[in-house]
């Protein structure tokens, strides 16, 4: 019997993630799992890091951001953007990956302000509704 070796179409499909990033601790296990893709697959994640005022020191998550590029070995961009105060993180994410060309977001169900009696919360509910590409949620 002939096995076909594989083609790993993933490669090709998702080339350029986007990962968005507050800090969290399920925010960091998305980006670990967006930098394996990338180690695998040879992807370029892009992380996300939408500051609204809340996440204190932004260099203390670009510095986790840093370690877990260096240990994974992915090629990592990180891109922090201020929120505007007419908008929310979930439409600033929307906005970053319309204009941005991604082919796949990484993102976690729950993030920092999440009522822990909640499965998903609403900016990853937001942006997977509201965006025209693949969306891997990390639970």
């Amino acid at each position: 019997m002939y096995v076909r070796e594989p083609t790993y179409e993933v490669s090709y499909m998702f080339k350029r993630i986007l990962v968005p990033v507050d800090g969290s601790s399920h925010s960091i296990k998305a980006l670990s799992i967006a930098a394996d893709f990338a180690k695998r697959y040879g992807s370029t994640v892009t992380v996300l890091v939408v500051d609204d005022g809340t996440l204190g020191p932004v260099e203390r998550v670009a510095e986790t951001i840093a370690s877990i590029s260096r240990r994974t070995g992915a090629d990592m961009k990180t891109k922090v953007v201020r929120l505007d105060p007419n908008t929310s993180v979930a439409t600033t994410i929307v906005e970053e990956v319309l204009k941005g060309g991604y082919d796949l977001i990484v993102i976690s169900a729950r993030g920092r302000s999440v009522n822990p009696d909640l499965i998903i919360g609403s900016v990853a509910l937001s942006v997977i509704v509201n965006v025209p590409v693949s969306v891997f949620v990390v639970r």
